[in-house]
């Protein structure tokens, strides 16, 4: 070969690029630090399984299955793409690396699995052609790169093996038998001359070598960046709770010194988002499962993340000027980058987070814009301003009176904690189950069964409030923090981290459980689903009534996506003599959102094709089963709201609770349903 022209080919080739990554890596530093390196072992876990072992690419089967043959194959390849720059320097086509030279027993082995994930690739990009050309699916980025880069992935896999063949051919070395492509393609070589056989062989080594460097140079500007973003992107992934949002620290200090409250302009993303933005595939995993997207809003994650990547390239030298210190004035993102409604059409389900392979996080980003208009600009939805009064009024979002919030529990004689503070266990009610006239059902039906399994349990009365997830999910992150804090304060007079609290809403649940830690609030929180299975499991509830109903359940994003609970509301409800479950197609973790979720309950949904809750109750009713089962008092009420407006005769609408306390008979003999 040439050592000449191949030092000449890498000087060029990897100056250039480093001039590119260093772009990206001053691109990326205008960003608030904020890579975390805690627990490198589970980081490194997770980096092994879904980086390195492609764990979410199978979601997707016929594209995961392409995807992990290129990306195994690569792995594999990139070690001949090293010994072929090595080859550059040397006249001798077998020489390798130590035990990978042609003819030793590892080189051999090493030969004969290169050829077979050469074939694996070829057979990878094939697959994504007929995706691209045939199928054309609409939530894959359309366009000629795609097209492109498969081109040159091909052509490089065709030249390896042209190369392998040619050598084969001229020489004739030991060890051929182990590259079966070579061997195949120097049957029709050994009739050429000597001299266009190595043609040949110099056309498929510097194609290979050529192309593998062009293609290096090209990943920065293209979305194929994430090949070298992707593994550090699942690193660095935050590990806290999925239901977590970043706590803004020392609001009334930022206040002070007027310092932005929420995301205003590019450079106060933290540097994690802006690898997020490098990072993305473009394969639109995320938008074919967001519920505002799949009901004709305006939002598409995809769509975010491009709009935000594009701006942060478009804008570079303006915002890397000074070393990024400087970054431009007058560049605020919405609207002139993200239009508001995109913003407000999220549920903040998290189906778009669940969906992406590379761990990008979207709901974050879109409460911190939030936050700005929802604290700064004052540029909201009008009606969450009723939902802000009554927090700030009466402690809840439905502008009821506290001393109302007992008003559920009507001749059952529940305690107080106030009354009994020695109660093992703490039931959180929440706002909907105390205020909303279908929901107290579910409270009622709940305390009932808790009584009849013997739990010690009280209830807060007129001191609970709204633990503030509405606020801060709608980007009123001041409102949440003054609300967490007065139910921190509260929770640990009666000292309830030595309890055990049971709430009734995943979103209380959640926010309990996730969020008040960030703020030295430390308590087991438990949703009654799961309290409820683990009395039945423990034989304190006995269902025997037998109840000759088809059931399909809804699962609540804050419980599923969030929490990862999905069996224990389905362990309860098969333990019910007599129900037969139905399952949705759209379930579990890719069951559909009901709509209320991000504040949206409190709000005019976006416009669109159709309503979200609409869309998932049809999903439901065409299981063909009568009863819609939920865990959620959100999701109960926009589902009915789902049933009764669509007019779906013969439907019912109940929570696990109302479905258990049915098969439920106490010791006389009498059946809990009539107790209502």
């Amino acid at each position: 070969m040439s050592p000449t022209f191949m030092t000449l080919l890498l000087a060029v080739t990897l100056g250039a690029f480093a001039y590119s990554a260093n772009r990206r890596w001053r691109l990326m530093r205008i960003g608030v630090a904020d890579f975390q390196f805690d627990r490198p072992i589970e980081r490194l876990r997770l980096t092994l399984r879904f980086a390195f072992g492609q764990a979410r690419m199978p979601r997707y089967r016929g594209a995961g299955f392409g995807h992990m043959l290129i990306f195994s194959g690569f792995l594999v390849l990139l070690l001949r793409s090293l010994i072929l720059f090595a080859r550059g320097y040397t006249s001798n086509p077998g020489f390798g690396y130590w035990l990978f030279d042609t003819g030793t027993p590892l080189g051999n082995v090493y030969n004969l699995t290169k050829d077979i994930f050469i074939v694996l690739v070829i057979l990878g990009t094939l697959v994504f052609f007929y995706f691209r050309i045939v199928v054309r699916p609409k939530r894959m980025a359309k366009g000629v790169e795609g097209i492109i880069i498969l081109g040159i992935i091909m052509t490089m896999m065709i030249a390896d093996s042209i190369y392998d063949g040619a050598c084969l051919a001229l020489h004739d070395e030991p060890g051929g038998g182990w590259e079966p492509l070579g061997s195949l393609l120097a049957i029709p070589m050994r009739v050429a001359s000597p001299d266009f056989i190595t043609i040949i062989q110099h056309l498929g080594f510097w194609t290979h070598a050529g192309l593998v460097l062009i293609f290096l140079n090209i990943l920065p500007y293209s979305k194929h960046f994430h090949i070298i973003t992707a593994i550090p992107n699942v690193f660095f992934q935050p590990l806290g709770p999925r239901g977590c949002l970043p706590k803004m620290e020392d609001l009334e200090g930022m206040v002070e010194r007027e310092e932005t409250l929420g995301i205003k302009g590019i450079t106060q993303f933290g540097q994690k988002a802006i690898l997020d933005f490098y990072t993305c595939t473009e394969c639109g995993r995320c938008t074919d499962f967001c519920p505002a997207n799949r009901t004709g809003k305006l939002l598409s994650p995809k769509q975010l993340t491009l709009d935000l990547r594009d701006f942060l390239y478009n804008n570079e030298n303006e915002l890397t000027k000074n070393g990024g210190d400087s970054p431009g004035e007058g560049m605020d993102l919405v609207p002139d980058v993200i239009k508001p409604e995109v913003l407000w059409a999220c549920t903040t389900c998290r189906a778009c987070e669940e969906e992406c392979p590379v761990f990008i996080s979207y709901v974050d980003k879109i409460v911190d814009m939030r936050r700005y208009l929802a604290q700064e600009s004052g540029e909201f939805p009008e009606q969450l301003q009723n939902a802000f009064r009554g927090m700030e009024t009466t402690g809840s979002p439905y502008n009821i009176a506290a001393d109302d919030r007992m008003n559920w529990a009507e001749g059952l004689e529940i305690p107080l904690l106030s009354e009994k503070p020695d109660a093992d266990v703490l039931f959180w009610v929440g706002c909907g189950p105390a205020f909303d006239d279908r929901a107290k059902k579910v409270a009622r039906a709940t305390a009932r069964l808790m009584k009849i399994a013997g739990v010690d349990f009280a209830c807060l009365g007129p001191e609970e409030q709204c633990t503030g997830d509405a606020a801060r999910r709608a980007g009123n992150e001041f409102l949440f923090q003054m609300m967490a804090e007065a139910n921190i304060e509260m929770l640990d007079g009666y000292e309830v981290a030595k309890k055990t609290i049971v709430a009734i809403c995943p979103h209380c649940f959640n926010t309990l459980g996730n969020e008040y830690g960030d703020f030295g609030g430390h308590y087991k929180v438990i949703h009654h689903a799961e309290f409820l299975d683990g009395l039945v499991r423990a034989g304190k509830l006995k269902p025997t009534q037998q109840l000759d109903q088809t059931v399909t359940y809804h699962d609540s994003c804050y419980l599923g996506r969030y929490n990862d609970i999905y069996d224990s509301p389905r362990d309860t409800l098969t333990s019910i003599p007599g129900l037969k479950i139905l399952e949705p197609a759209e379930t579990k973790d890719r069951g559909m959102c009901c709509g209320a979720g991000g504040a949206q309950m409190w709000k005019e949904e976006e416009p669109g094709d159709i309503k979200v809750n609409f869309e998932r109750t049809n999903q439901l009713v065409e299981t063909g089963a009568k009863v819609i089962a939920t865990a959620c008092p959100f999701c109960m009420r926009m589902l009915s709201d789902g049933i009764n407006l669509q007019e779906h005769e013969g439907i019912e609408q109940k929570d696990i609770a109302e479905l258990l306390s049915e098969s439920i008979i106490d010791d006389a003999g009498v059946k809990y349903a009539r107790l209502t």
